[in-house]
Parts: structure tokens; sequence; C-alpha cells
């Protein structure tokens, strides 16, 4: 977090230089808590952090495990999705996500995704 917000100086610095020194590996579990932090804690909205992670990626020094599906989750959260539930039905690749959440399912729909309802009794 200390890369995107710089609020602490010496934090910072000290991920800066990391960053410097060696590239970073980054799996999408770390992006989905870094969106979580920076959403409820710094206030960002999703194209504040589609931004940092686009950053992240044309950097050069950052390469992400799953790199195609944070590609997907960034994009679909950029457009109002939310980013835990945009990852995870990046993460289902071909297959839909099976869902208990009607809404999600609608929005999903509307950005041409595959998820489902699973029928409650």
């Amino acid at each position: 977090m200390r890369l995107a917000t710089g609020d602490n100086a010496r934090e910072h610095h000290a991920v800066t230089e990391s960053l410097a020194r060696r590239g970073w590996r980054v799996f999408p579990t770390v992006i989905l808590e870094a969106e979580w932090v920076l959403r409820s804690r710094y206030g960002f909205a999703p194209a504040q952090f589609a931004d940092f992670v686009d950053w992240m990626q044309t950097c050069g020094r950052v390469a992400f495990t799953d790199a195609d599906s944070i590609r997907a989750a960034v994009a679909h959260h950029r457009a109002g999705m939310d980013f835990a539930d945009a990852l995870h039905i990046a993460q289902a690749g071909s297959e839909p996500f099976l869902t208990l959440d009607k809404t999600l399912r609608r929005k999903a729909e509307k950005l041409g995704l595959r998820a489902e309802v699973v029928a409650s009794r």
C-alpha cells in the first residue's frame, strides 16, 4: 500500500528501493488485499486503483502471476464491478462463476461475463 499512497515516507522509500533493486512477483491474492485496503482505508475509487495496477503492470519491475485474470478483473472493476467479484469471475476462466448473488449475476451479464445463480429452495 505504501507504494500506492506514499503516506509514510520511510516505508515508501523502503518499498521503492526494494523495487529498484529487484523485480517483484505479485499474486492475485495480494492484489485483492491491496484493493480492499486502498478502498476501505484510503478511499481509492475504482479508477484510482485500476490506474495503480496499470502502473505496476507497465513499470517493468512487477510480474503478476495469473496476469490475464488480474488485467480482466481490473478492467471489469473499472467498469463498475466489485473487484473481488471481478477477480473471482476472471479466475473462473471459461467456466461460469457460481453464486447466490442475483445482483452479481446481473452486473456480470451487463459486462458480458458468465455468472450463474445457484438455485435456492
